[in-house]
């Protein structure tokens, strides 16, 4: 997969790039600027060959060819390379002539600032002319070896060519750990810090960031956010269920102390497990469709057969006739639910309808197709609610006794609704339908399969 346009990859491969392109283009400038230096004379080289140049000079003046002759018989006991004394044709002004190895000297010869070679084995020839009359002659002698320079050149292409790029490299690493692991700590230092206060945040400074750890920034605070909210959650249902299960067992304790029958109690008793235990149940579904966030697996579902489904339960709860909960979806209605979610919303909304509507309803479920979603709605024959309470009819433990007729419900069965209708990618809202209550839900529609080709 290729990194997206703001990844923290590209910046990281730029950073490299730019390194290495200066760290060549570096070692190169490099190794010129110091290879010309050392292949030339130092200064105390030249003024010693400028010397034996003017002494040279002098013989000549002074002594002629037998001058120059004594002469370089005396710097040869000094000097352990060739030496000879030239005019401006290459004459030998020692009075003898020049051998074959002398003459390549001088094909060969150098200026004393010229770059000198490392490629030859033997000494350079080196020409300097008479301080004094350049055009009458000039010295040409071996460099003595003790002025040779480059002496130090491998110590030097040993520091240019591996410890400079292995410091360079060091400090891009280190470029690279200081770009990662900045934004890195402070999401350790966050996630630290969640541990024990939940409303801790990454921060708009790590959140602002376009690549990967911007990207783990804003999912940490949106599972933060979430977490916080599911702990939330629990502590108001631990609260909630608290509350409601003081009352059945408060009268528990009034059933016990009384002077009830045996029969009486028993009755009592059955009455009060069996709304504990719904409470329970309910609790625990509303909690579980908290903590599972994530979308259920969907699938091609006929809502008019999880209608049947759930109608059978619902008569044999209710002791309605089945007559008392119409359908009038079209047949070939298909949502893309997941089974178990579906049924559990439907079930859970006729269970409401039937609770607060007259005795024998009707509960009617009806849709039609919306775009790319099934609009479905379930009516019953209630008193409704107040127009300002319709959103919170859906938050547990919600019960609006004084709007509706008074049941045995604990206000959890519409918030599980929600959360199952939620959990498939659909909506769920309530309004008035005068009489009665009408609740929406939109949930997406199946895929139409294309019919196979006969």
């Amino acid at each position: 997969m290729i990194p997206g346009r703001h990844s923290l990859f590209w910046k990281l491969a730029l950073l490299l790039c730019l390194s290495a392109v200066f760290t060549v283009v570096l070692s190169g400038w490099l190794l010129r600027t110091v290879g010309e230096q050392v292949v030339l004379l130092d200064e105390p080289a030249k003024v010693v060959m400028r010397e034996y140049a003017a002494q040279a000079e002098d013989a000549w003046h002074r002594g002629g060819a037998e001058g120059v002759s004594a002469w370089l018989q005396q710097l040869r006991r000094r000097e352990p390379g060739d030496a000879m004394v030239v005019d401006a044709s290459d004459h030998s002004l020692s009075g003898r002539p020049l051998t074959e190895s002398q003459r390549a000297g001088l094909r060969f010869q150098r200026e004393l600032d010229w770059r000198m070679s490392f490629r030859s084995t033997s000494m350079p020839y080196i020409g300097v002319p008479f301080p004094e009359n350049p055009e009458a002659g000039r010295l040409v002698m071996q460099l003595p070896p003790r002025f040779m320079p480059g002496r130090n050149w491998p110590l030097w292409q040993t520091l240019l060519v591996v410890v400079l790029p292995a410091l360079l490299a060091m400090l891009a690493g280190g470029l690279l750990y200081w770009r990662t692991m900045v934004p890195l700590r402070l999401l350790q230092a966050r996630v630290r810090r969640f541990q024990d206060d939940p409303e801790a945040r990454v921060g708009p400074g790590l959140a602002a960031r376009r690549d990967e750890f911007g990207d783990l920034g804003r999912r940490f605070d949106r599972m933060a956010e979430r977490v916080a909210q599911v702990l939330g959650s629990q502590r108001q249902l631990l609260h909630d269920m608290s509350h409601e299960l003081r009352t059945p067992l408060s009268r528990l304790s009034v059933a016990l102390e009384g002077d009830l029958s045996e029969q009486d109690l028993r009755r009592r008793v059955a009455r009060e497990v069996t709304a504990m235990r719904e409470l329970v149940s309910d609790t625990l579904s509303l909690a579980w469709h908290d903590t599972e966030q994530r979308g259920t697996a969907t699938e091609p579902l006929s809502p008019l057969a999880v209608w049947d489904l759930v109608v059978d339960n619902a008569a044999f709860e209710s002791g309605w006739p089945a007559r008392c909960f119409p359908c009038r979806l079209p047949a070939d209605a298909r949502v893309a639910g997941n089974l178990n979610d579906l049924a559990q919303a439907l079930e859970n909304l006729v269970r409401n309808a039937v609770r607060h509507s007259p005795p024998e309803g009707p509960v009617r479920l009806d849709g039609r197709r919306e775009g790319d979603c099934w609009h479905l709605w379930i009516s019953d024959r209630g008193p409704g609610v107040p127009d300002d309470r319709l959103d919170s009819i859906f938050e547990p433990f919600v019960r609006l006794d004084q709007a509706r007729s008074a049941g045995s419900g604990f206000g959890l069965g519409l918030s599980i609704a929600r959360r199952a209708v939620h959990r498939q990618g659909g909506r769920i809202w309530a309004e008035n339908s005068h009489p009665g209550l009408r609740v929406h839900l939109c949930l997406p529609a199946a895929a139409e399969v294309p019919a196979a080709n006969v």
